[in-house]
């Protein structure tokens, strides 16, 4: 009986033991449970802080943003209303650095944007916290910036046009990278160029060129076909129709200046590529077989891997509107 008293005691101060291991173990978790519970809330006032800082500074930026895409909308569509309506030099020089501008205040915003978005504030925390709403609104200004900078790049399009656009119904179109460009007519790639828009007057008729380095048609695979275009310009309404116009085509010499390749037709008033255009433009006509391979890869007509067309249409006897 003694021996089993002592074993009892024995197992009953054990167990105290682990008792006392367990309430102090206890009494560290409800501290550390405190601890966490005051950080939770020290967490929930900076948040609530970082938000009213930097809601402000969102509608801010974005209020910034709309007034510049107004802006830039106005400005872009002066710039497009002068460029109708006053000669292409004046307006070159006077809008270069618009244009430069334009960009720099996109780029401004762009960066202003990513600044908001990647730090904030607070650093990086802080983009969890910006407001839904005003995350979506950002990317809607952004796509319009996109929308801004794509007209932009239109309009850029459109000066160089104007800068090599003639207006004396003669069409000087040089073509580079001869070799690389027909090989991508011969792989399907890019069948046919067209050459900058040119004009019988500033109010007269638009017309093209338009070459298939590896030949259309009968000139398939042997010629270089080179054929002309009326395109629908800004003045139709005022001007004849069917257009007929003499029209010359030419593949210049680089090498004597004097053997230039030439094909001269009078348009055939009943064929729908001399009709008033009512679409962007008519059928093309011309030569399939304009010029043999054979021929125009000598240095006579191919020099540094460029060609020189030339197109003459007469431009006498056009009533000016």
């Amino acid at each position: 009986t003694d021996q089993h008293l002592m074993l009892a005691l024995s197992f009953s101060g054990q167990t105290s033991n682990e008792n006392k291991a367990l309430h102090t173990e206890i009494e560290e978790s409800k501290k550390e449970i405190e601890e966490l519970k005051l950080t939770i809330q020290q967490l929930h006032q900076d948040n609530q802080r970082l938000k009213e800082e930097i809601t402000p500074l969102v509608k801010s930026v974005t209020k910034d943003m709309k007034k510049k895409l107004v802006t830039l909308t106005e400005r872009l569509i002066n710039l497009e209303r002068m460029v109708e309506h006053q000669p292409k030099r004046e307006v070159l020089e006077k809008q270069e650095q618009a244009i430069s501008s334009l960009k720099d205040d996109i780029k401004v915003s762009q960066e202003q944007i990513t600044q908001l978005e990647r730090a904030g504030p607070q650093g990086g925390r802080s983009q969890a916290l910006v407001p839904q709403d005003v995350k979506n609104q950002l990317k809607t200004n952004e796509k319009q910036m996109a929308i801004q900078d794509i007209r932009l790049a239109e309009l850029d399009l459109r000066f160089q046009v104007l800068e090599t656009a003639s207006y004396d119904g003669i069409l000087m179109w040089k073509i580079r990278d001869y070799y690389r460009r027909k090989q991508e007519a011969k792989s399907g790639r890019t069948l046919s160029l067209y050459s900058q828009p040119f004009y019988t007057s500033r109010t007269g008729y638009k017309m093209c060129a338009r070459v298939y380095l590896n030949g259309d048609g009968m000139g398939k695979g042997t010629h270089l076909s080179l054929f002309f275009v009326v395109m629908r310009g800004e003045y139709d309404a005022l001007l004849p129709w069917p257009f007929q116009q003499k029209v010359s085509l030419m593949l210049l010499d680089q090498e004597t200046f004097r053997r230039h390749v030439c094909d001269t037709f009078q348009p055939d008033t009943t064929s729908s590529s001399f009709k008033r255009p009512t679409t962007e433009m008519n059928v093309a006509t011309g030569c399939p077989l304009f010029i043999s391979h054979s021929v125009l890869e000598t240095k006579t007509y191919l020099n540094d891997d460029t060609i020189f067309i030339k197109v003459k249409v007469d431009s006498t006897n056009i009533p000016v509107p």
